[in-house]
């Protein structure tokens, strides 16, 4: 079994009760509604990660604020001619601001649309669970940064 390791960045961004999202497109055609953000290239800069990911998904310029936490996921993909990833997928998550730019979907990458949603509403939304381990790390900023323990051992995206 191949051991892989994705490092990733992500923002939570919220203005006037809205939080902005992006919704990405599994392999398989399903969409579901994800924070802005993605993998870091080798040698790239977390924050630096961070800024390019939500500029690509949403067109927006942002500034990290604060640093929220740290997520980490474990579990296995198949791969080619019947083998299997024993996958895990470090995720750090900043706060962010929106700063400049229009909001805009992303073109020829994993998600096809960014849209601002009331926070009211996100429970009710196609989402996948970082989602909520975002906001979860954004409303309690836990001093170790780490999300709820409901969240240790989860196999969603």
């Amino acid at each position: 079994m191949n051991k892989e390791l994705r490092v990733a960045a992500y923002a939570v961004c919220v203005r006037d009760g809205k939080i902005l999202l992006a919704r990405w497109v599994a392999r398989d055609g399903a969409k579901r509604w994800t924070l802005p953000g993605g993998g870091m290239d080798h040698g790239e800069d977390p924050l630096d990660t961070v800024v390019r990911e939500v500029a690509e998904e949403t067109g927006y310029a942002l500034e990290p604020t604060r640093l929220l936490g740290l997520d980490s996921i474990k579990r296995q993909y198949p791969r080619r001619l019947g083998t299997f990833a024993d996958f895990q997928g470090l995720r750090i998550v900043y706060e962010g601001r929106v700063t400049g730019g229009e909001l805009r979907p992303e073109q020829g990458g994993s998600t096809d649309l960014a849209a601002w949603h009331e926070l009211s509403g996100v429970a009710a939304l196609e989402r996948v669970e970082l989602v909520d381990i975002g906001l979860d790390l954004w409303r309690g900023k836990p001093p170790l940064g780490r999300a709820a323990e409901r969240y240790r051992g989860s196999t969603t995206t």
